[in-house]
This record gives C-alpha cells, sequence and structure tokens, in this order.
C-alpha cells in the first residue's frame, strides 16, 4: 500500500507540473535565465516555522511573476492551488538535524524543508540546468521532454506486444474453459501476464503526466490497446479464486499489485494468492471457471443476472449444460433472453476456436 501511496503521490506532482500549466511555464523561465529558484507550494504553520525574512505579495500567480522573484536571492512561497504568490525573498531554515542525501545548499534546504513541513519544494539548479521536486521522502528531477518522449514511445511498444501476448493467452484459456481443460498452470500464466501489462500501464501514466499536454497522444495509444483487458482481469480473478467475496477479491488485487517482478513471474506466488496449496499446481488438476468472464462477452447482459446464473449453477461447464427451461428459472431470465444467452454462448465458443486457430 505504501509503495501504490508513492506512486499516486508521485503522479499529482507530475500534473502540478506538467508542461502546459501556468506553473511549468514559470518554472521553465526560470531555468532558461539560470538564475535558480527555490520555490515552496502551500503555506501552513510548519512552513511558518521554517520561514525567516522576505516579504508579503499575495498577489495573482503568472509565470513572468515567478521569473522576475527568481532574481532575488530569497525562496518564494505560493498558495496550495498555485494561483497566487505569497512571499517572496524568504530565507528557509529547516532542521538541520534531518538528514540529507544532497550536496548543494539549495537542493540540500529543499529537501529538509520538504520532508518537515510535507509540502512540494522546487528546487531549480543554476549550474546543472535542472528543476527538481520534493515532497516528503519523494525526489524526483524533471527529465527533457525529447527523452521523455522517446521512453513513452518505447514502453508503448511494449504494451503492444505485452497486450498481443495476453490476447491469445486469454483466447487459449476461454477454449479451454469450454473444453473443461483448464489447470492452475494456465490461469497463473494468463495473471502473470495481465498484471505485468498493468505494470506498464503505470509506466506510460508517469511518462503521460510529465508531458502534460504533449503526452495526450500516448495516452490514446494506451487507452486503445488496453480497453476492456483490465475488466477482463478481475472477472478472471472473479472465476478462479477459491473463495469468492468481493472483500477476499479485492484483497486478492491488491496482493497481487505488491508481488515484486521477480515473486510475479513465479506461478506459485499466484496459485496462493487465489487461495489454492501448491500440490494443486504441481498435480496440474483441473479447475472450473465460475464463468464471469465468458458471461461478459454476452451482449446487453446485466451484472445482476450473471451474478444469479453463477449462484444457481455454480461453475460455467454447468451453464453452458443448462437448457432453456434451465435458464428461464433463473431471477431476472425470461424465455427471450434464455434463448438469447445459449445462442450468445454458442456463437462465442465457436469464434474461441476460430481465433485460437489463427
Amino acid at each position: 500500500m505504501k509503495e501504490s501511496n508513492q506512486q499516486e503521490t508521485m503522479n499529482n506532482l507530475l500534473q502540478l507540473v506538467a508542461p502546459g500549466t501556468p506553473f511549468r511555464d514559470g518554472l521553465e523561465n526560470v531555468l532558461r535565465a539560470k538564475t535558480g529558484a527555490l520555490i515552496v507550494v502551500g503555506y501552513s504553520e510548519e512552513v511558518m516555522d521554517v520561514v525567516d525574512g522576505g516579504f508579503s505579495i499575495n498577489c495573482d500567480f503568472s509565470p513572468n511573476y515567478l521569473y522576475e522573484l527568481a532574481k532575488m536571492d530569497g525562496a518564494i512561497i505560493l498558495s496550495e492551488d498555485l494561483k497566487r504568490i505569497l512571499y517572496a525573498n524568504t530565507q528557509l531554515i529547516p532542521n538541520s538535524s534531518i538528514p540529507s542525501t544532497e550536496t548543494g545548499i539549495r537542493h540540500r534546504t529543499a529537501e529538509r524543508v520538504a520532508k518537515q513541513t510535507g509540502k512540494l519544494v522546487v528546487s531549480i539548479s543554476q549550474r546543472r540546468n535542472v528543476i527538481t521536486l520534493y515532497q516528503g521522502n519523494l525526489r524526483y528531477s524533471l527529465k527533457d521532454m525529447g527523452f521523455i518522449l522517446t521512453k513513452a514511445n518505447q514502453a508503448i511498444r511494449t504494451l503492444e506486444r505485452y497486450q498481443s501476448v495476453l490476447s491469445q493467452a486469454l483466447t487459449n484459456l476461454s477454449a479451454l474453459e469450454f473444453e473443461e481443460l483448464v489447470t492452475l498452470q494456465e490461469v497463473a500464466y494468463v495473471l502473470q501476464r495481465w498484471e505485468l501489462l498493468q505494470r506498464i500501464k503505470k509506466e506510460i501514466l508517469r511518462y503521460v503526466n510529465e508531458l502534460g499536454t504533449e503526452g495526450r497522444l500516448i495516452r490514446m495509444q494506451m487507452e486503445e490497446l488496453i480497453v476492456g483487458l483490465e475488466e477482463e482481469g478481475h472477472r478472471l480473478m472473479a472465476d478462479y479464486i477459491r473463495e469468492y467475496t468481493p472483500s477476499k477479491l479485492s484483497e486478492l488485487q491488491a496482493n497481487l499489485k505488491r508481488l515484486s517482478n521477480e515473486e510475479l513471474l513465479d506461478a506459485l506466488n499466484i496459485v496462493k494468492l487465489l487461495g489454492y496449496s501448491s500440490t494443486v499446481l504441481q498435480g496440474d488438476e483441473a479447475v472450473s471457471s465460475r464463468g464471469y468472464r465468458i458471461l461478459a462477452k454476452i451482449p446487453r447482459l446485466p451484472q445482476t443476472i450473471m451474478n444469479n446464473m453463477v449462484e444457481r449453477f455454480g461453475k460455467l461447464s454447468v451453464i453452458l449444460l443448462a437448457s432453456a427451461d434451465e435458464l428461464d428459472a433463473v431471477e431476472g431470465i425470461g424465455e427471450v433472453r434464455a434463448r438469447s444467452i445459449r445462442d450468445g454462448l454458442k456463437r462465442i465458443q465457436e469464434q474461441v476456436f476460430i481465433d485460437r486457430q489463427i
């Protein structure tokens, strides 16, 4: 959970300083002028404790104002919403006992102030021409836009390969579900591919946030590649978790995110998270799908109907063998919908076997 919170904090910071925002324009003005700057975002009692001297401005924020005020040696204090410049030419005196890995005075002060106040502190290096963000224990140096675009495009190409592998793995799994030949080995393999795809998506989103308005095309490419796959992964977990309850499903999803890349590639870890023992994996025993993922492919079938069907029949193989009358007996399913479900399942099965041959 800690890593997830840090990632969310980082994404929020990158959105604040994204290209195209007035704040980023101001930072770029200071960077090009090579004057350097120390900027604190947010004013609180904790910030007051480290501020000494300077003068109150309390004017509307503008990139040009920020640039002009940065010509003075002191720090600049902005409002939390970045709409006003509150103070300028202030001296920041943080607790010197707070550890810092920085060597320059400006960066060391920025790191200590960020740790002491919890506020975002931006340090612009006069000589190294770098913008560095600090908040709490987080530290991040903004990269050149060309470098980020290159990395983002590389990540998109990686996402394309993983999406292709995952789509084929899901098709193969669907075929095995219709044949009642699924083992936990296949389920673990698909979940591994799905979670790796989610991790690449997170990496791309970080690039998109840092690119700001320049990242729209990257985001569009990413969303087109992964459309529907996130929901399909959640239904896959619902199909194969040993004991299905909403809380246990949420716990599985959270635990899957916590696995390191090395742990994720060990199928045994996936099997344990699903609630099975290692002997089931070693014995290569067959497991049955509840049917959520396949049922979701039937057009205009409400989630409540799917839940009623799974509750009534228990697993996909029984649903496939159910007659129209048996389906009709399920709450919410009438005669017309029962025929539609049977026809839909038949079409899905035929399409899956065709896709598997491609």
